[in-house]
């Protein structure tokens, strides 16, 4: 279960990661590796293919630290800006699960047309201060480097992806327009025992048959933040369980639908 008060209350937007890292040939000789300006990093993600299609790109911080992450780009007009919705994998060390994303992700948000974001969670928890900080400084850069339409960005995930959707969505409401969780379990009070209040729209799913989240702890503690205001709709999936996120595809077109005529309509 994913405490709120447990992880960083906002993102470090642009301020990447510069790590003192060394490697020794033996005890007494350290050699520094390589440190990469932001400059550098910037000039770099300048450059990215953003061409129609799948690109799976290792992007250089500093020596020896990269950020891993699938992009999937729309066809669009030229000058044309489109949506982005960042899609978080599941609790995994899997070191390809970014890549896993032909599953749901590009199924079930087909209709958006939108740019997809399927970034790599080291060890696969999206709360860790490392993974936080990422997410804000590739968002920092998609903002101002991408054609995209800086007020239709939303979140998604699986399981702990879930959980990452409604703690990017608690932290910056300025940033995120609204959030979709699937199957996740997060626990929406505060340290001192309060209810919690998301300021963007959440469109939370959950199936019946979960048996590592039970669909009612989900249920209560959308049914608490829906008590002090936050805007919720939550759907169950009748029959489903945890361990098949490929079966929620139709849910999550439903839900891509909700984005696209509730929360984005012009």
């Amino acid at each position: 279960m994913l405490k709120p008060n447990l992880i960083l209350p906002y993102f470090l937007f642009g301020a990447l990661l510069i790590l003192s890292a060394c490697k020794s040939s033996d005890d007494s000789i350290l050699v520094p590796l390589p440190v990469r300006s932001f400059a550098d990093v910037e000039t770099d993600f300048k450059a990215l293919d953003l061409s129609a299609g799948i690109h799976d790109i290792s992007l250089e911080i500093t020596g020896g630290v990269y950020y891993d992450f699938r992009v999937i780009a729309p066809e669009r007009a030229a000058n044309e800006n489109r949506p982005l919705v960042m899609a978080f994998h599941g609790a995994t060390v899997a070191t390809d699960a970014h890549k896993n994303t032909a599953c749901y992700v590009e199924p079930g948000l087909e209709a958006l047309d939108a740019f997809i974001l399927s970034p790599y969670a080291e060890g696969g928890l999206w709360f860790e201060d490392k993974n936080q900080e990422m997410i804000g400084n590739l968002v920092f850069l998609m903002k101002k480097y991408w054609p995209i339409e800086e007020d239709k960005i939303a979140v998604t995930g699986y399981s702990n992806g879930g959980n990452a959707s409604w703690l990017f969505a608690k932290s910056q409401p300025g940033t995120i327009s609204a959030a979709i969780p699937m199957a996740s379990s997060y626990d929406v009070h505060e340290l001192d025992g309060t209810v919690a209040k998301w300021d963007v729209p959440l469109y939370v799913i959950h199936g019946e048959n979960d048996d590592l989240f039970p669909v009612d702890s989900t249920q209560t503690w959308v049914d608490a933040t829906v008590n002090v205001g936050s805007d919720v709709t939550f759907v169950i999936a009748p029959g489903l369980g945890h361990y098949t996120p490929c079966d929620y595809v139709p849910y999550l077109q439903e839900a891509a639908t909700w984005l696209k005529e509730t929360v984005w309509m012009d």
